[in-house]
């Protein structure tokens, strides 16, 4: 893997608003985007958004508003264009030639991400197959582009050496990784079938919601984590005893809006400890303004995964940095979600789903983790019981 030596490069973001779509949704897309620009190593510094019932087939966004871009980018040095949907290869030539920039799209960002963060030979290995499996359709005009800009985000990895320029060497270095991935599986389940007589619990949730923390703490271990997306891409498995009650911790990569097909793929065998488990703990960031379409985004990859029916505990974090107005009784104020009080958000559907269990803590404080201890106690020992019946020393 090759980093980008550039300190400091300069970004703008672009996005459209659909029909259907308000422009609060589309500024938290962007910011979330921003987000993404920043944990990459770049500085964004302006966001554009146009009204668009469709992406133009030509410049993503319509002739007036790539004329607005390109000027921006002539008079402020923008280095990288980053649009958060997926372009096609004509798109990109098209932009690229009008703005005089680099351009990626949103999938390309978080694959440069994941080519960054990634630790192991394993994570590597994924990373690289989705990054070629990305790249390979895209070949046509994008090489000599590559020949020219060495580095940078967007340019990690794989499209930086020159041998990878012929198409036929790509497809059998993409043949070549899933060979070593399809190994690398068979090591994997046999681990995990090793560890198969111990309950076996998951984090899951969105992308920096405090899972590595919330591991940390539970297991008394070391996991990095750091305030910034994707922070661990590799499943990390601690043992955790609760009482006198032992069972295996995991911790997986998180999800996200519009994650790319091929990094969920590439991570198939990363994700089968998810499928694998026997209870799911869905670690939801309620200080997030967008916390509740993150837990819709969680269910639906959950059930594309399809572990949905498993038993599960909505674990609503951060409620350290919960935020909201302190109303006097005399305001009349309709309530409305941006200021509802945490105890109000406790009386809404997250308590009251009768689905899954909830509780709300702060694993940086550590304030409840005490009464998530006991309910996660309970939880596994349900498990347990159905398993080994016959072990009731255990829970004496």
């Amino acid at each position: 893997m090759i980093e980008s030596n550039k300190p400091g490069e300069r970004a703008i973001l672009i996005g459209i608003l659909n029909h259907g779509q308000d422009e609060v949704e589309v500024e938290e897309y962007l910011a979330e985007l921003s987000f993404l620009t920043e944990t990459a190593g770049a500085e964004p510094v302006k966001r554009f958004i146009q009204k668009l019932d469709y992406p133009n087939p030509r410049t993503f966004v319509g002739s007036g508003k790539i004329e607005e871009i390109a000027q921006f980018v002539a008079e402020n040095n923008i280095n990288i264009a980053i649009f958060d949907d997926e372009l096609t290869p004509s798109q990109i030539r098209n932009i690229e030639k009008a703005l005089g920039c680099r351009i990626l799209d949103r999938t390309n960002l978080i694959l440069d991400i994941f080519a960054h963060r990634a630790r192991t030979s394993h994570a590597r290995t994924q990373v690289e197959l989705a990054q070629y499996q990305y790249l390979l359709p895209r070949l046509t005009g994008m090489w000599t582009h590559l020949e020219r800009q060495r580095g940078g985000i967007g340019l990690r990895g794989p499209g930086e050496t020159e041998i990878e320029t012929d198409r036929r060497v790509i497809r059998d270095r993409i043949s070549l990784l899933k060979e070593q991935l399809k190994k690398i599986d068979v090591q994997m389940a046999t681990q995990r079938r090793n560890r198969g007589k111990m309950i076996r619990v998951s984090l899951v949730g969105y992308t920096n919601v405090g899972k590595s923390t919330l591991m940390n703490l539970l297991s008394k271990s070391d996991v990095f984590a750091e305030d910034k997306l994707f922070a661990t891409l590799d499943t990390t498995v601690r043992k955790v005893v609760i009482g006198n009650l032992p069972f295996l911790l995991s911790d997986t990569v998180g999800f996200i809006r519009k994650l790319p097909t091929d990094l969920i793929e590439s991570f198939k065998s990363t994700l089968d400890e998810v499928r694998e488990s026997d209870l799911l703990i869905h670690i939801v960031d309620i200080s997030h303004p967008a916390f509740e379409e993150q837990i819709t985004i969680v269910n639906n990859t959950l059930k594309d995964l399809g572990v949905s029916e498993k038993p599960l505990i909505i674990v609503f974090n951060k409620i350290d940095a919960f935020s909201y107005i302190v109303k006097d009784e005399d305001d009349l104020t309709p309530v409305v979600k941006d200021n509802y009080s945490l105890a109000e958000l406790k009386k809404t559907w997250m308590s009251a789903d009768k689905n899954h269990l909830t509780i709300f803590i702060s694993a940086k404080t550590k304030e409840n983790i005490e009464e998530l201890l006991k309910l996660l106690y309970e939880e596994v020992k349900k498990l347990h019981v159905k398993r080994y019946p016959y072990n009731d020393f255990l829970y004496e």
